[in-house]
């Protein structure tokens, strides 16, 4: 399943961590349950059993949750899920730490270390922006960042969502329309750091950067457009966010 800020778990959880950061734990444990409630498949499952997890008081019970998590992500197996797999994988073997289990605690987090930074996503993978390119065009590193103007962006970004190069062409900035081109990256890549383990577990986004250039192999053209009303949202969020940008 591909993430998306639209689904209504993904949007329970995200007013669920609004509560956690307003320090209405209780608050917040409800719209989880409520998301846990509501899910309709493994991905959204996993998702609000990570939350509810880690809003728990017991080890005992955080542990539990934890495992109900994993289960899901497991059978869930996407490209979206693969990447929490080291959090969980941590989280769990503090727990078995804390109840003094040694050896379980071991196992867990020698799978934590097989799977960070294995990425094996195969693409395609996309970019949004409002320039007017052409195929065969190289994107390289070096342009200012859309979020801090008077930074030089030392990668160039991309994604395994089309969906989500789709909202960043539209808060890109530029006077030009909103486009989304199929890209080939031509040397190695990253998760990109500035997503990867926020608000969300691993780097389900699909986000990444390169050093090298990426190479345009396509225009897409069928891709969400997002309401006005939705964009501002996010422009507002964006306006909001004064994190300092890891480049």
């Amino acid at each position: 399943m591909e993430f998306s800020p639209f689904n209504n778990i993904v949007k329970l959880c995200i007013q669920g961590m609004d509560m956690e950061e307003k320090n209405q734990p209780e608050e917040a444990l409800r719209l989880f349950t409520k998301g846990w409630e509501e899910a309709s498949n493994s991905f959204e499952k996993y998702l609000s059993a990570y939350y509810i997890a880690r809003n728990q008081k017991s080890t005992e019970e955080k542990l539990n949750w934890l495992i109900i998590a994993l289960d899901f992500a497991l059978k869930d197996n996407s490209e979206a899920i693969k990447s929490a797999y080291p959090t969980l994988h941590e989280n769990i073997s503090q727990c078995y730490q804390e109840l003094n289990d040694k050896n379980k605690a071991i196992l867990h987090s020698e799978l934590a270390l097989k799977y960070k930074d294995n990425l094996s996503d195969p693409g395609p993978f996309y970019h949004g922006t409002k320039a007017d390119l052409k195929i065969g065009d190289l994107l390289t590193a070096g342009g200012n960042s859309n979020y801090q103007s008077d930074l030089k962006m030392n990668h160039i970004y991309f994604t395994g969502s089309a969906n989500g190069a789709g909202l960043a062409s539209e808060l890109a900035k530029g006077i030009g329309q909103p486009r989304v081109y199929m890209v080939e990256p031509t040397g190695p890549f990253e998760n990109d750091p500035n997503l990867t383990n926020k608000k969300f577990p691993g780097n389900p986004t699909r986000s990444y950067r390169s050093e090298k250039p990426l190479k345009i192999i396509a225009e897409l053209t069928d891709w969400r457009k997002q309401s006005e009303e939705e964009l501002q949202k996010f422009r507002d969020r964006l306006a909001d966010n004064h994190g300092e940008i890891i480049n």
